[in-house]
């Protein structure tokens, strides 16, 4: 069995890392050849976070997609990430790629939105129904969570599995919580857009926090959005460096907006704190409200009064950090990894090649 996988980035990409990379050498394993045929490179990863425009690496994005496509690669099965030709409208999409063969589309977040909300209506007009149409098109659509999943039936999908984002545990491994932990750190992860959006208004509180219990704030990926202060502690992102900068914090925080957006967010960063062993604060907004069980593995909190208290109670109990730490542990060990989903995507792609339900 062959597959032609068609994600958005290459590796330095969380959704295409996440969503597919992982899942290669259990692919592999299985006797199934992969091709590879990421849209952007590396360095429009590389300029898109540093703030700076990368029109030649999108122009060559689309030149390697066109090749791509119009090349026969032989494939039994295409594995799209989200749609093959950003900003263009469906048919034209749909002339180039193969009648012929199958294909799986995967949704990590709702790009649909980016279409059918944009401010423009010339945009909402040529491409607002676009996802659908790739979502129908598509022999199976493996969705994130529940809201995108929905948004796949609304539209005509006629298979959807719900694949959340999952953590390696090889990788991913359980803090050791020492008696005296010496100061505390509340921790986030992310990138810079996500911290404009949703770190930056919560700053005011989680600084006062912090200051009240002699804590400090452990940002991983905000990059140049975030300002500086003597309570924050700024970590670069890599992959090499990501899951000790989490085991180095003791409560893991993930605020969000009540948009469609954020709805269609997967809550990876919960599962990678999860992971690790750490309590979780976080707003109930989409998948949150599934993956945090309130009071068992960590807080869901609404208002700045909610956010205020869960995070001052976490950080006066070890013993409730402790459990909750655990309990958050045993939840990605049998929801959301690798080693349970591994298997499970493997037989979803094979049936989809093969035309099985």
């Amino acid at each position: 069995m062959k597959i032609l996988l068609l994600p958005r980035y290459s590796r330095n990409g969380a959704s295409t890392r996440l969503r597919f990379l992982q899942y290669l050498p259990i692919l592999r394993a299985q006797g199934i050849e992969v091709i590879e045929a990421p849209f952007f490179d590396e360095c429009y990863l590389h300029r898109l976070y540093a703030g700076s425009p990368a029109y030649g690496s999108v122009i060559r994005a689309f030149c390697r997609r066109f090749s791509r496509l119009l090349t026969d690669s032989g494939a039994d099965l295409i594995w799209l990430e989200k749609e093959a030709l950003p900003w263009l409208p469906w048919w034209f999409e749909r002339r180039l790629l193969p009648r012929h063969v199958p294909i799986v589309s995967d949704y990590d977040d709702a790009v649909f939105h980016r279409y059918d909300l944009h401010r423009s209506r010339f945009v909402r007009w040529l491409l607002g129904s676009k996802i659908g149409a790739v979502m129908a098109a598509s022999r199976l659509v493996m969705a994130g969570n529940r809201y995108l999943a929905d948004h796949a039936i609304r539209a005509g999908a006629r298979q959807v599995e719900t694949v959340p984002t999952v953590v390696d545990l090889e990788h991913y491994r359980f803090k050791r919580i020492a008696d005296d932990e010496g100061q505390l750190r509340i921790g986030w992860i992310g990138t810079p857009g996500t911290w404009r959006d949703y770190m930056t208004p919560m700053m005011p509180l989680l600084i006062e926090v912090a200051g009240a219990h002699g804590a400090r704030l452990r940002v991983v990926g905000a990059g140049p959005a975030a300002e500086a202060h003597p309570l924050l502690e700024l970590r670069p992102w890599s992959e090499a460096t990501e899951v000790s900068d989490i085991q180095q914090m003791d409560i893991g925080i993930m605020p969000l907006d009540d948009s469609p957006w954020s709805r269609g967010k997967c809550g990876y960063k919960l599962i990678q704190y999860m992971a690790c062993g750490l309590p979780v604060v976080a707003s109930p907004v989409g998948v949150n409200c599934e993956i945090v069980e309130h009071g068992v593995n960590g807080f869901l909190a609404r208002t700045e009064a909610e956010w205020r208290e869960a995070l001052s109670t976490l950080l006066r109990d070890a013993d409730l950090r402790r459990r909750m730490g655990q309990a958050g542990r045993k939840k990605v060990e049998t929801h959301y990894s690798l080693q349970v989903w591994g298997p499970r995507v493997a037989q979803l792609l094979r049936n989809a090649a093969l035309g099985a339900g």
